[in-house]
């Protein structure tokens, strides 16, 4: 049921945008031949006419469209609309063409918008994207240093490695990769281990034979995992801008941990067993605060598994909404900021920091949606949909030819060049573009299921 309601949800966005250039291109005096809801594939749910509009709801539902006769001269419509009829787009002026084009981004906005007022309004409250973080108690079988670190339960979670923790995510996160043999090193440290391990062993100039004897230095801790804003926000893939260790390399990091010397098995260079022994643990400086005051514990060490045992207790943090002011600044604001979020994801994507891979769509977004109503509610389910709205208003001002963005590049082309561009140079254009979006739909898809297969979603 739950993923009935986001299927419903995201079809009456597509509605709202198709809506929207229907009422634009009504208000002009243009003919509009065509309203779908859905996308022309498989079979036809209903089917009706009216006035000069004939209205169809396809099978497919996540999708829609809106034709004039300018579209297709072969069909009734255009043959029955003299050239130069004034209910045809192509006769209008181009500051109207574009109003009709953009008219469904507006109404996403507007939509969007009035979404979130209207659960301000009536939830009473709005999300901050913020959570308290508590250590709720130990895990039976803790074996990281935390229980002894000093760290009590009911102790809320401030910052690690001094990176302020506004989610359960953000402090998972730097906690899993700082275990133990991540695998990755430093290459100032490899350096330093390296320099030790020739001022312990001057007879060793670069390889150690087998059966040899080679003294290690004390082993150190590395240093404290730094990571961007923008890998904790879940917007940028993570990728370590350290050295990562062979398989050499990796099979020697647990033979030679906290040994003082060490009998060569088989042949290894020192910058082996350099890169070897520099490959320890990354420690975890985390602040807490208890009651009125602020503590901090350094050192802590993770299993090798990367856990340090401990159970969270998330608390979300909601902006009250108490008048009608409220309901328009903290609306205004949560839209502002959800909207530059997704900017920065769509720049991360096109830029490459974050791959192809990673990117979902519709059934993505169904499935996820359905779960954040079955476990959040509708207040969550409605603002979901608030941000998905605004999503297909960025992704539709996009200047890519099928596009409303697309369409808006080609009338700003005609104003700058003083007439009208060849339609069948247009048209081919569109189509070819049409198709690869076609194609990234259905590669997107494709992501989807392999995601939910996978339990990845």
């Amino acid at each position: 049921m739950n993923i009935i309601i986001m299927l419903i949800l995201i079809s009456l966005l597509v509605l709202v945008h198709e809506l929207g250039h229907y009422l634009a291109a009504r208000a002009f005096g243009i003919q509009v031949s065509h309203f779908g809801l859905g996308l022309p594939i498989g079979p036809v749910l209903y089917e009706t006419k009216c006035g000069e509009t004939k209205i169809t709801v396809h099978a497919f539902l996540l999708g829609g469209y809106v034709s004039f006769p300018d579209d297709d001269e072969e069909n009734e419509d255009a043959k029955n609309l003299p050239l130069d009829s004034p209910k045809r787009f192509k006769n209008k002026k181009p500051w109207q063409k574009a109003i009709v084009v953009s008219a469904g981004v507006f109404a996403n906005v507007v939509f969007a918008l009035f979404l979130v007022m209207f659960c301000a309004a009536f939830y009473h409250k709005l999300p901050s994207s913020k959570y308290d973080v508590f250590v709720k108690d130990f895990a039976p079988e803790v074996k990281s240093n935390v229980k002894d670190s000093g760290i009590l339960p009911n102790d809320k979670i401030i910052s690690v490695n001094g990176i302020p923790i506004t989610n359960s995510y953000q402090f998972i996160f730097l906690v899993q990769k700082s275990k133990f043999f991540d695998g990755y090193v430093s290459d100032k440290t490899v350096e330093k281990k390296l320099s030790e391990l020739k001022a312990l062993n001057p007879e060793i100039s670069t390889v150690v034979k087998t059966g040899e004897t080679i003294i290690l230095p004390k082993s150190t801790p590395e240093d404290e995992l730094k990571v961007s804003q923008n890998v904790l926000m879940g917007i940028e893939k993570y990728k370590p801008d350290e050295l990562e260790l062979t398989k050499t390399q990796k099979d020697l990091t647990q033979k030679l941990y906290q040994k003082s010397e060490f009998v060569a098995d088989k042949e290894y260079s020192l910058e082996d067993i350099a890169s070897a022994i520099s490959d320890t643990y990354k420690p975890l400086s985390i602040k807490v605060l208890r009651g009125d005051k602020e503590l901090v514990f350094n050192d802590l060490k993770t299993s090798k598994d990367g856990l340090l045992g401990v159970k969270l207790e998330v608390s979300e943090i909601f902006l009250p909404i108490k008048t009608p002011l409220d309901v328009i600044t903290h609306s205004w604001d949560y839209l502002v900021d959800n909207t530059k979020l997704m900017l920065l994801g769509l720049w991360q994507l096109v830029s490459g920091k974050i791959p192809l891979s990673d990117m979902h769509g519709i059934v993505a977004i169904t499935k996820v949606g359905g779960d954040i109503i079955e476990n959040s509610g509708m207040l969550k389910g409605l603002l979901l949909s608030a941000i998905i709205s605004i999503d297909l208003a960025i992704i539709n001002l996009l200047p890519i030819p099928a596009l409303d963005g697309g369409h808006l590049m080609f009338l700003a082309l005609e104003k700058i060049c003083g007439r009208e561009l060849d339609e069948k140079i247009v048209e081919g254009i569109s189509r070819v573009f049409f198709a690869l979006l076609i194609l990234l739909m259905v590669y997107v898809v494709f992501n989807d299921i392999f995601a939910l297969v996978t339990k990845q979603l």
